[in-house]
């Protein structure tokens, strides 16, 4: 682990101390640092040649404090698999198209068994290379988790010569997740906007048994090989705010509440991203176990600071637009303003409130003179204090009380008395087969 000042700044964050100063957590993402480079946006996301020989001059440009890049959607296994979930449009960038891969008559089997649902009826519906015969399905996902693996590898190799370049904070390896709430999941590629919204009014009893029912395989889908205080599990919230106070108490709620719950005590907090405005869902948050954290898009930052500031971790709220419409003085002002009613008490990371996604979103001389002004005028005289009590709960990990979805039945025949050699092997195997399925849906 490394120990310059910019990783225990983060880490104090983390543990519930007031650092020497804000740590900034603003990342640009693999699109941001291609247009840069002024490389060719479809085909470096294919090979990532000159990506990280781009990246480089970025980051010797900007005060940075976490690796760029971000998690990009891989295009070579999606093309493999004939996805519908993300396709590159004409202009290069990854696009979700609104995708349904269940009926309403379906929650039932969903509901039963959704892992197995997921595989045997979604996979097919939403990745046309899944509903050929069982060889060319087999071949085709081969080749898909071969080519994950390799993009997936290339990209972290360049991450990881970043990070031993400059001084951005590390997570431990292994405890980075991701995943979406429940209610989320069913709406981003089971049902769709337009079906979940038509599931309340049509069948409401269905879409809450379907969020407990999802949990477990959501859990394992959120949960890291090395689950780590230090590190987290990304977990964006996406229909929540279109929701009513009632049918979010009743549907989006109670399984994101334990999801989030669940993780925690596995020994992983998690990194929320808030979207939209989320001020009357502010008491909700909460409840959260302490040390969440969160990044918010909108609302009153006194609002949230005082209801949240003491108990959780706090990001997000300056509005990124602000770096393209106004001067660089208006700029830096509006930054001094975010961290005299964010940063008082700690528990506060100074982020804008969502990523510029291309060049075109921000003047990045503006950009540079906001994280500047942050890193050199964000201390605190306080420094070493607790912003929030330690936590009592056991640092061993917890697993989680919900019904258990593993699938240890290896399948295979093994000479008697090796059983426990051979099994944690296979097993493994089996392991990164399921952590590439999850990461398709």
């Amino acid at each position: 682990m490394k120990t310059d000042a910019i990783q225990k700044n983060f880490t104090d964050v983390y543990d519930g101390v007031i650092p020497k100063r804000v740590p900034i957590g603003a990342v640009l993402p693999l699109e941001f640092c291609i247009q840069y480079g002024g490389l060719d946006l479809g085909k470096t996301q294919w090979t990532l040649d000159g990506v990280y020989e781009a990246t480089d001059r970025l980051c010797g440009e900007l005060p940075l404090e976490s690796a760029p890049l971000g998690t990009p959607r891989y295009p070579a296994y999606l093309t493999l698999l004939g996805a519908k979930t993300y396709v590159m449009g004409d202009s290069g960038f990854m696009q979700h198209p609104e995708v349904m891969g269940m009926e309403p008559e379906d929650y039932d089997d969903f509901i039963k068994s959704p892992r197995d649902f997921i595989i045997e009826t979604i996979f097919p519906k939403l990745f046309t290379n899944w509903e050929k015969d069982s060889v060319s399905r087999a071949l085709s996902f081969a080749g898909a988790l071969l080519a994950h693996n390799d993009y997936q590898n290339k990209h972290a190799a360049i991450v990881k010569k970043l990070r031993e370049k400059y001084t951005f904070y590390t997570p431990p390896i292994g405890s980075l997740g991701g995943v979406t709430a429940p209610f989320d999941y069913l709406a981003d590629f089971l049902r769709g906007f337009t079906g979940i919204t038509k599931d309340i009014k049509r069948c409401p009893e269905k879409i809450a048994e379907a969020c407990d029912a999802v949990l477990p395989f959501l859990f394992e889908k959120g949960l890291p090989a090395n689950p780590h205080k230090y590190g987290q599990t990304f977990m964006p919230l996406h229909m929540a705010t279109y929701l009513r106070n009632k049918e979010f108490d009743k549907f989006y709620w109670p399984s994101f509440h334990r999801l989030v719950e669940a993780l925690h005590d596995a020994g992983q907090p998690c990194y929320i991203f808030c979207e939209a405005d989320w001020t009357r869902y502010l008491d909700y948050l909460w409840e959260l176990p302490e040390g969440t954290r969160f990044c918010f898009e909108y609302g009153d930052p006194h609002t949230i600071k005082d209801k949240l500031g003491k108990k959780h971790i706090l990001s997000g709220l300056y509005p990124v637009t602000y770096l393209k419409t106004a001067t660089k003085q208006e700029c830096v002002d509006k930054a001094k303003e975010l961290i005299d009613i964010m940063a008082p008490g700690g528990n506060y990371i100074f982020n804008f409130d969502k990523n510029p996604f291309v060049m075109s979103d921000v003047n990045l001389d503006n950009y540079k003179a906001v994280l500047e002004y942050v890193a050199q005028n964000s201390n605190y005289a306080n420094a070493g204090e607790r912003s929030r009590p330690a936590e009592t709960h056991s640092e061993t990990r917890r697993v989680l009380a919900l019904a258990e979805t593993k699938y240890r039945n290896i399948g295979c025949s093994v000479p008697e008395g090796l059983e426990n050699v051979i099994a944690p092997i296979l097993t493994k195997y089996q392991d990164n087969i399921w952590a590439f399925m999850t990461k398709l849906l």
